[in-house]
């Protein structure tokens, strides 16, 4: 495993984050509750990604309503790993409780964060999304005092853009921003990476498999597994659209046949070779999952290797 540190001031990572979305539903919607994991496989990914060396787990308040930090604060205490592993966790997103990104929202749900997760601090708290009906100072700030507390390492910022993520470094010291990236949503970030070095910020990649579709197991013209994750709720594309993405697909198995690996590897290490990603965040669903994911860290991509691999979605891509 790589490790790296988040921008210019934050945590380090392993290349790769456990993103726990999954754990007791399908990210935020309540009607996904129930719907994704179940405890036990929860925990046997989170087994298996200790033992690969991912050292960070990434989950939010709005995740399965709440379970998903539930379960990785049983499964922190059940096998002692605080010493071991670090948390991010994010506020914003729907709630029982509300959501947004005012001063009181966030002051309420820290705390509720950190009594599910069993811990007095994570090493990282992000905005999930933008809230224009607060000012980002004020967001911002509340922040800043949760670091003077010692009830978060650093912060960040997620699903922003460009101009969102220059107000925010123009607010205070955010050390990350979490957004989408993969060969199939990767345009809308050209305009992140100047910002991002300017001041200092890591970039952590979200659904870099875009939502299992790189895993190349699905095909165009036949239907998605029931209860998987593209059946219940498949992946908004910026790049492309679905159809074109599947597409795509053929040719870029054919390529990750030509070095020998799977599909959900190259695609993956794509990614993590790209200059401007300090990690990436890689939700399996399974032990077995995880392995072709491990994988990419080693798998080193010139950047002609890199280039064929947009080529190979030239044919269907505005890119």
């Amino acid at each position: 495993m790589r490790y790296e540190t988040v921008g210019a001031a934050g945590p380090r990572v392993s290349a790769l984050i456990l993103g726990c979305g999954n754990f007791g539903g399908i990210g935020s919607p309540a009607q996904f509750r129930g719907k994704g994991d179940n405890r036990d496989t929860a925990f046997e990914v989170m087994d298996a990604a200790r033992e690969s060396g991912v050292c960070m787990f990434d989950t939010a308040n709005a995740y399965a309503g709440g379970t998903s930090e539930q379960w990785i604060g049983e499964w922190l205490a059940s096998r002692q790993a605080y010493d071991d592993i670090a948390v991010t966790t994010k506020v914003g997103g729907p709630t029982d409780a509300g959501s947004g990104l005012s001063r009181e929202h966030i002051r309420g749900q820290i705390d509720a964060s950190l009594s599910r997760l069993g811990v007095e601090r994570v090493a990282l708290y992000l905005a999930h999304g933008p809230d224009d009906t607060v000012p980002i100072e004020e967001t911002i700030g509340t922040f800043d005092e949760l670091v003077q507390e010692g009830k978060i390492g650093a912060y960040g910022v997620s699903n922003v853009t460009a101009e969102q993520l220059s107000a925010a470094t123009a607010a205070g010291r955010p050390v990350n921003v979490q957004n989408g990236y993969n060969l199939f949503d990767r345009l809308g970030q050209a305009d992140l990476w100047p910002v991002c070095a300017a001041a200092g910020v890591g970039f952590t990649a979200y659904s870099p498999l875009a939502g299992g579709l790189l895993t190349g197991k699905h095909r165009a013209g036949q239907p998605f597994a029931a209860e998987s994750r593209m059946a219940l709720r498949p992946p908004e594309l910026t790049d492309l659209s679905l159809d074109r993405a599947l597409g795509a697909l053929p040719r870029l198995i054919e390529i990750a046949d030509g070095y020998g690996v799977p599909l959900t590897t190259l695609a993956l290490a794509w990614v993590l070779t790209d200059p401007g990603v300090t990690a990436a965040v890689v939700g399996p669903r399974s032990a077995e999952h995880l392995k072709p994911m491990v994988a990419a860290v080693d798998l080193a991509l010139t950047t002609e290797q890199r280039a064929e691999l947009i080529v190979g979605t030239h044919s269907i891509s505005n890119g």
